[in-house]
């Protein structure tokens, strides 16, 4: 019997009453009314999405996605997102990774998990990034927090009850003040997590004559402290200084089971493994940003320096139990990895009277990071140790001009990066990684207004992808005696070419890409005959290109506003190690159903879907979710929220591919079928008088 089914009930039907509550408080009788008016609030209905030539603002802080627990997962409902399995990373349709900035600082997954929602005003999908962001990226996701305008102080308290497959409960407390020049915030979050997953993978190596499949299921007792805090301080009119910190700490224990079955010639084996597997990671960020206006030139100066460091350590004993004998130890594996990033930047901007602005800035981040290694065998009785350094320093500069000559918008710039990186394990005499290259971005885009409702644009932009650092240590993870997973230190990164064209006719647009890839990151199988191991590791293909048509299609009728994404891809992945499969076309289809129903309520329909993928390498099944919510505010202070995720449980994610003449077809099975009951309560006073100051501009990723 699941012994949480009646506490479901119990907060489900307290949801109900406090609704039935806050109608019969609001049918208060006409001559209880007070004759004193106090206050007078006029309000406007706030769009949660808008669309400008296909760039996607959300409104977060007014709209039901604030009940949301926590960053990542707000992400994963967004039109054309994508989040992994593990939640590690992101991705765009028809985009690949993005950037992802708070306010004015590139960061990265840990501080999207070490961010709190309730802190967050809006999020925008920005399509093509102006040259003024890092070259790393074809589009950018930006998160501008929230700041107060008034003198105030508030709080807010979070309670989220979670049901997956196991109980999951996120506690919060969020609090700001604002008095005069000087604004401060602090947040912090309590998480008991209890995520599940699921994967397989049957594979066949005909040259070795061996045909293996194994499942493994893991289940996870995470334990999450987040927290972070704010200085904001407006010096005058134009300037203002800020620093702010976040952390996330946590320990996470999560056995593994892993069922082989493994048939080697004429040799067949069932393996058992089980291993036990204890992760503490620990992450800091902290922002340091001056923004100063000189009035005598008018020319906006924005400095900024960043420090951050992600500290991860995982343990692992390994038994495996041959053909339903016993258990036997195997390896005892201990891992740990150490990166620290520090960056500063300078942004300037001039604007002149003819409706011009020049942008000109500069960059220099350095990252250091260390990865440990002890594995010891209890096969061989042989310990293996490794420590492998990393060094990583990157130097860049822009330049860009934008304005408008008649009725024609115009961005050009260009950007230079030069990047120097050293690799070595302690034991070699010189660097096993020695790369020094330059790279010049250029970015041009056109806007013509054809009639004040329609405009087309045309783009054209260089980028790079560099993997993420922990991607370029030397951890690996042991699924069973014949089988890791690897990360891999030789890693180069990826160059994009990319032009586009965008059609906006008022809220709706269409836009066509065309992109090529050199480099691309992939997974990849690498046999060793003399171990009998395969390893599973990304690796840099050859090529990439597709066509992307990409339709916005916001609508409004009375009460109800749905937002569409729908995208055709098609797109061709090769690498001579790969057996081409087939290329065609596929379509990702996102629907955001808003209703304002009577009684304050507001629900919510939302429909993510993408069709069987043939990617050329890669063939991926068709998927496809429906989420649904419902929220309403009581008593002024009081706002509760129902989420179903993954209404019909659709969450199995298939993939064939042949590689270095290995067959696979793999199978993932994500805990994203969920209940969830949100209850947060704000309590606090704003001052009448308002203070009148410039809101920040709403304009480490690698740090993972």
């Amino acid at each position: 019997m699941n012994l949480f089914l009646p506490f479901k009930l119990f907060l489900i039907l307290l949801f109900f009453l406090l609704s039935l509550i806050g109608n019969a408080q609001s049918k208060t009788p006409k001559d209880s009314i007070s004759n004193d008016l106090n206050e007078v609030v006029v309000s406007k209905s706030q769009k949660t999405f808008t669309n400008t030539n296909g760039n996607i603002k959300v409104d977060v802080a007014n709209s039901i996605y604030s009940s949301i627990p926590n960053t990542v997962d707000l992400l994963s409902k967004l039109p054309t997102i994508q989040v992994s399995s593990d939640k590690e990373s992101i991705s765009v349709i028809g985009r690949g990774n993005p950037l992802i900035y708070i306010d004015n600082q590139r960061v990265g997954m840990n501080d999207l998990h070490a961010l709190a929602v309730a802190d967050i005003k809006t999020i925008e999908i920005i399509q093509n990034p102006s040259s003024k962001y890092e070259a790393e990226g074809r589009s950018v996701i930006l998160i501008t927090r929230k700041f107060s305008k008034k003198d105030s102080f508030r709080t807010e308290v979070s309670e989220v009850a979670s049901f997956r497959k196991k109980y999951n409960n996120y506690l919060g407390f969020n609090t700001s003040f604002k008095k005069n020049k000087i604004e401060w915030k602090a947040n912090f979050n309590y998480n008991q997590l209890q995520p599940w997953e699921n994967h397989s993978i049957d594979y066949q190596i005909p040259d070795a004559d061996i045909a293996s499949k194994y499942d493994v299921t893991a289940y996870s007792k995470k334990r999450q402290f987040v927290f972070g805090g704010s200085l904001f301080y407006k010096i005058n009119e134009d300037d203002y200084f800020s620093f702010s910190v976040n952390s996330r700490l946590q320990k996470d224990l999560f056995p593994i089971n892993t069922i082989t079955d493994n048939k080697n010639k004429n040799i067949e084996n069932n393996v058992v493994t089980y291993s036990d597997n204890d992760s503490k990671k620990k992450f800091v960020n902290s922002f340091l940003n001056y923004n100063k206006k000189i009035k005598a030139i008018d020319t906006q100066v924005f400095a900024g320096l960043q420090y951050s460091n992600f500290d991860q350590g995982l343990w692992s004993q390994v038994e495996n139990n041959y053909n339903n004998t016993q258990f036997e130890l195997a390896q005892l594996r201990d891992q740990k990895f150490n990166v620290n990033v520090f960056s500063g930047r300078i942004d300037v901007e001039k604007k002149f009277k003819n409706e011009m602005k020049f942008e000109i800035g500069g960059l220099y981040a350095a990252a250091d990071s260390k990865s440990d290694s002890d594995i010891f065998d209890y096969e061989n009785s042989k310990s293996e140790i490794n420590h492998y350094d990393f060094k990583e320093q990157n130097l860049a500069g822009y330049s860009q001009l934008s304005g408008k000559i008649k009725k024609v918008d115009f961005s050009v710039g260009f950007r230079v990066e030069n990047t120097n990186v050293d690799g070595k394990f302690k034991t070699d005499q010189l660097p096993l990684i020695n790369k020094n290259y330059t790279n010049f971005f250029p970015k041009v885009q056109f806007s013509v207004a054809i009639d004040s409702t329609k405009n087309i644009s045309v783009n054209y932009a260089k980028s790079i992808s560099r993997p993420n650092y922990s991607s370029l240590s030397q951890g690996t993870t042991y699924i069973n005696p014949y089988f890791l997973y690897a990360r891999n230190i030789n890693l180069d990164p990826t160059i994009v070419n990319e032009i586009s064209s965008t059609f906006q006719y008022h809220n709706k647009s269409v836009k066509f890409t065309y992109y090529q890839n050199t480099n691309p990151v992939y997974n990849s199988f690498f046999f060793d005959t003399e171990l009998n191991i395969m390893t599973f590791k990304d690796e840099n293909f050859d090529r990439e290109s597709a066509f992307v048509l990409d339709f916005e299609l916001p609508f409004t009728y009375k009460f109800w506003t749905i937002t569409n994404s729908l995208v055709f891809v098609s797109e061709k992945i090769e690498d001579a190690s790969a057996v081409f499969l087939s290329s065609k076309p596929y379509a990702y289809y996102y629907s955001n159903n808003e209703f304002k129903l009577p009684k304050g309520y507001t629900a919510i329909l939302a429909l993510r879907g993408v069709t069987k993928q043939n990617k050329g390498v890669f063939e991926r099944n068709a998927r496809a979710m429906v989420d649904m919510a419902v929220s309403k505010t009581f008593f002024k202070n009081w706002n509760c929220s129902l989420n179903f995720n993954n209404v019909f449980k659709k969450i199995d994610e298939e993939e064939v591919f042949t590689i270095n003449n290995i067959n696979s077809k793999a199978r993932y099975l994500v805990d994203e079928h969920e209940i969830s009951i949100s209850i947060r309560y704000s309590f606090g006073k704003v001052k009448e008088t308002e203070f009148k100051g410039k809101r920040m501009e709403e304009n480490s990723e690698r740090v993972n």
